[in-house]
């Protein structure tokens, strides 16, 4: 099955081999969030189609084992940690995901698919030549066909979507800062000059 990297760049899977990738294949974590959640999360459209049972809810015990899926894809990483900013940062996510596997939501609070799609793409161009992924470290330029993801909580929070992809899916918020990606922003309110507002200064009218 093709990665939403050869999806966008319309390559093969075996052009886009590298040596040395940290990555980790999280083929099962996505199966496994499509057999619990009760909307498809890879549904793009606005309203997401439901399974065969719309009443269903992920049991305790179903999304206890998927954070714990997501959780060993960093302890993977954490194994073969090649900063101690890397392996901090990926402690702080095992941690993270600990409290959901202990006391599992009854709603799995990630974004959909139509919200990784809608994520700013980061264009080369804009990379610096040492720019990492925080999550799995590797340096974003060293892949020809890197798809980099610009998070709205800040200019600098940007990740390979591949790695961040799970974590956003099963969490829904940022993996640095914990803001809350599935909120969206309340409109500004328009504040009304009351000199505006008043038709008749003069009382012409009254």
């Amino acid at each position: 099955m093709s990665t939403q990297y050869e999806v966008e760049h319309n390559i093969s899977p075996s052009t886009r081999q590298r040596e040395n990738t940290r990555r980790v294949d999280m083929s099962t974590f996505d199966s496994f969030l499509r057999q619990i959640l009760t909307t498809d999360p890879s549904s793009s459209s606005s309203t997401s189609q439901h399974h065969h049972n719309p009443h269903a809810t992920p049991t305790p015990v179903a999304a206890a084992s998927l954070f714990t899926l997501l959780q060993e894809q960093f302890q993977t990483l954490h194994a073969t940690a090649p900063s101690p900013a890397n392996a901090s940062f990926l402690e702080s996510l095992v941690s993270a995901l600990e409290a959901d596997i202990e006391r599992p939501p009854t709603e799995i609070p990630g974004v959909n698919q139509e919200y990784l799609d809608s994520l700013d793409r980061v264009d080369r161009k804009r990379l610096g030549a040492d720019e990492q992924c925080p999550i799995c470290a590797e340096r974003f330029l060293d892949d020809k066909y890197c798809l980099v993801v610009e998070l709205p909580c800040h200019h600098s929070h940007r990740f390979d979507l591949e790695c961040v992809s799970p974590w956003l899916l099963g969490k829904g918020s940022c993996p640095m800062c914990r803001k809350d990606l599935t909120k969206k922003k309340e409109p500004p309110v328009l504040q009304h000059d009351d000199d505006e507002e008043d038709d008749d200064p003069d009382g012409l009218y009254a």
